[in-house]
């Protein structure tokens, strides 16, 4: 036996085994790591290409090329623009993609968050640049985009598409939706009132303090909406709910922490391009001659949700105003209810006087909007004219703003001043 083993040796059958034996676990090897890398590959072939957007994706890096390389501020701006209405969407995506492991109490609290990711963004940034009319005219703008034009274009062209039917949707959530609107209005109308009282005793600090403590009311009502739709009526929901579970096919695209981790990306990615966006609005209105407030209030908001208007124009199409309902005024809610005041407290921790008066015009315009839209909304149906009458209403306000120019508030002319001085001091 030693001899036929010292044979085998030799002609090498058992090294050949053993050799055979290494060459199975390196391919078991060599597969793990193919198995990995063609995971990468196709998270990122969805996350990146997976929408018809994609095509604005070499804007992402042509902002970076046109700030490093010193373009003209206006192509800074359109470029980050651009780039943001894509990253908008897939922060979209990617927050309803985790949504899927975490079941749809949490998801729900994700979807609260990362909805108006970009909003928030935009604000916190030019919160940091003390640039407080900018940021109060891009929620603003916000609010009245999916008021007005995404849910009048939704009722309009799910009108037409269904002329032989009568569309119909839940109006108990539609209501809830409506009255903290209302509240909402309630809340920016009172401090903008306070200049108005004919009491000299009025300060600004006392608007300063009534802001404050009507966010954290703000803030908490918004908190019992959630706890509301998420868990003690969740009935008025379900219908929007059951709508997303017939179209969805219950498949996550991107796994559980892939999808945490491009949500980690996107969103810094997001929050470098709003820099570039705020930093350069002034520049690109003087350039296209266009007021600030036009840029900030109309076109910043609609290009920055145009997915999420995109998505909501498709299920009224499809005769689903639930789930448009519940994308246009949930966005909008989220905006008065959440966003602005925490931009309010979040400038109070900052050390930053910001208040919830947006002056006349623009507190009427909102307060407007939100009857508007109660009307409309109030008995349950709509038709084409309905979203018709919503669309005219936005058209009426984005006149009002081309024509009108807002003035710098004074905490922007003394920032602007002192960096126009700082140079000159450290001589």
């Amino acid at each position: 036996m030693d001899s036929n083993r010292e044979q085998l040796l030799e002609n090498g059958n058992l090294k050949g085994t053993s050799r055979t034996e290494e060459e199975v676990h390196h391919g078991m090897t060599v597969s793990v790591q193919n198995g990995k890398v063609r995971r990468v590959l196709s998270n990122l072939q969805v996350v990146l290409l997976g929408t018809k957007l994609s095509v604005l994706l070499p804007t992402i890096p042509l902002s970076f090329v046109a700030v490093y390389c010193g373009f003209g501020k206006a192509w800074i701006f359109t470029m980050s623009l651009l780039a943001l209405t894509l990253l908008a969407e897939r922060i979209s995506f990617l927050t309803e993609q985790v949504a899927y492991y975490t079941g749809p109490t949490v998801g729900g609290l994700l979807n609260a968050t990362f909805g108006n990711a970009t909003e928030l963004i935009i604000a916190i940034s030019a919160l940091n640049q003390h640039k407080l009319r900018l940021l109060k005219y891009s929620l603003l703008g916000s609010v009245l985009s999916n008021l007005l034009l995404v849910l009048g274009t939704s009722l309009f062209c799910g009108g037409l598409a269904n002329l032989r039917s009568e569309q119909k949707f839940e109006r108990r959530q539609a209501h809830v939706n409506c009255l903290l609107l209302m509240l909402g209005a309630f809340c920016h109308m009172l401090p903008m009132l306070l200049q108005y009282a004919g009491d000299s005793t009025v300060t600004g600090g006392q608007a300063l303090e009534l802001s404050r403590a009507l966010s954290i009311i703000m803030l908490f009502s918004y908190a019992t909406y959630l706890f509301f739709q998420l868990w003690t009526h969740r009935t008025f929901f379900e219908s929007n709910e059951e709508s997303n579970d017939d179209d969805d096919d219950d498949v996550a695209a991107v796994g559980f922490w892939s999808g945490f981790v491009w949500l980690f990306v996107v969103t810094i990615i997001t929050a470098w391009l709003s820099e570039y966006v705020v930093g350069t609005i002034e520049d690109a209105s003087k350039s296209w001659g266009l007021s600030v407030s036009f840029l900030s209030l109309i076109l910043v908001p609609i290009l920055g949700n145009a997915a999420e208007h995109a998505g909501s124009i498709i299920f009224a199409l499809k005769n689903k105003l639930d789930i448009s309902l519940g994308v246009s005024l949930g966005s909008a809610t989220q905006i008065a209810m959440f966003v602005v005041p925490a931009c309010v407290v979040v400038a109070w921790i900052m050390g930053i006087n910001m208040d919830i008066n947006f002056n006349l015009i623009e507190t009427v315009s909102l307060t407007l909007a939100v009857i508007t839209t109660s009307i409309a909304l109030q008995d349950g149906t709509s038709h084409y004219v309905k979203g018709l009458i919503l669309i005219l209403c936005y058209i009426v306000i984005g006149i009002c703003f081309l024509i009108f120019e807002t003035p710098m508030d004074e905490e922007t002319k003394r920032t602007n001043m002192h960096l126009r001085l700082k140079p000159w001091m450290k001589e």
